[in-house]
């Protein structure tokens, strides 16, 4: 033990500095614990504590300036993507955009306490236009709050903590190996819970194709658009199309017939919000509910029009 302390002395900003670059460029490291560890062991060596809060804060902030720059880009092709990498529920992605609208920039101070939320909060903050420096202002603080939480309480717990790294180092390599596996479970939970959730979500999808087919016949199947206002105000909405909440869907359809055909879409991967609602339809007595395959997305690459609505 008394030669791992001197290591980490030494060499401790350097992996602060990656583990939070890592954590922040969409790898399932638990970040806030190992600053802990960094803060009890003394990582920051000469430079003291407020190193760790430096080397984890500019670590957060190269990632965060490259993902932000790539969704002022891309726009929500990237969201999209972030949301199939991610170990975080697709419902979580959800959830943090309609946080992100009704916060606003403000949800960067605190998204990196939760996780997933942090690279999505980055990539709608791009997406909605939020300029270069209040980005940076803000997110910058957020991260040096995440680190510098994690800081203060590895101080505050020092004796704890050493002395359980100084049991695992008594234990050799079965303490190596029980920290290893110890990451290796929280991968694999955030893994397995990621793939739990998809396949909940797994029913029958109504491709664009179908859908237009329908109409083009004259069929008049309720098209229902469970986006948040911000977003069918950017990306327009299929004409026709009647708004409702993922959770509320069955109130916003209270008076129509139990047997109608009923088309969910949304703008999120794997059709989370839509398969949500069609869930809640389901459990409220209507019979033909399919989310719409690609959602908003796979409805202009066909070439369809879409309607432009006033920002409510």
């Amino acid at each position: 033990m008394h030669e791992i302390v001197p290591l980490i002395s030494h060499y401790g900003l350097v992996v602060v500095f990656l583990v939070m670059l890592l954590d922040q460029a969409g790898l399932p490291i638990p970040a806030f614990p190992a600053f802990m560890v960094a803060a009890a062991l003394g990582a920051g060596g000469r430079y003291g504590l407020e190193g760790i809060v430096i080397a984890g804060t500019v670590g957060s902030l190269i990632a965060d300036v490259s993902w932000f720059a790539a969704s002022r880009r891309y726009g929500r092709t990237l969201l999209a993507l972030l949301c199939r990498i991610s170990l975080s529920p697709d419902s979580c992605v959800r959830q943090t955009e309609n946080m992100y609208l009704r916060v606003g920039t403000p949800l960067l101070l605190f998204a990196k306490f939760v996780p997933g939320l942090g690279i999505v909060s980055v990539a709608l903050a791009g997406i909605t236009g939020v300029s270069a420096f209040v980005f940076f202002v803000l997110d910058a603080m957020g991260a040096a709050f995440f680190v510098g939480l994690a800081v203060v309480l590895g101080a505050l717990f020092k004796t704890v903590i050493f002395a359980f790294i100084a049991r695992l180092a008594e234990l050799g390599a079965l303490g190596l190996a029980i920290v290893i596996a110890a990451i290796a479970a929280y991968v694999l939970i955030r893994w397995w819970q990621r793939q739990v959730f998809i396949r909940q979500l797994r029913m029958d999808r109504i491709s664009v194709e179908e859908l237009t087919g329908m109409i083009d016949r004259g069929e008049a199947p309720v098209i229902l658009d469970v986006r948040p206002d911000l977003v069918r105000y950017e990306q327009g909405i299929i004409p026709g199309a009647v708004f409702a909440h993922p959770l509320e869907a069955h109130k916003t359809l209270s008076e129509f017939p139990k047997d109608i055909e009923v088309v969910v879409y949304c703008s999120c991967p794997n059709e989370e919000a839509a398969a949500t609602a069609a869930k809640h339809l389901k459990q409220a007595g209507f019979r033909k509910i399919r989310p719409l395959l690609g959602g908003i997305e796979a409805w202009t690459k066909a070439g369809r029009d879409v309607a432009t609505i006033p920002l409510s």
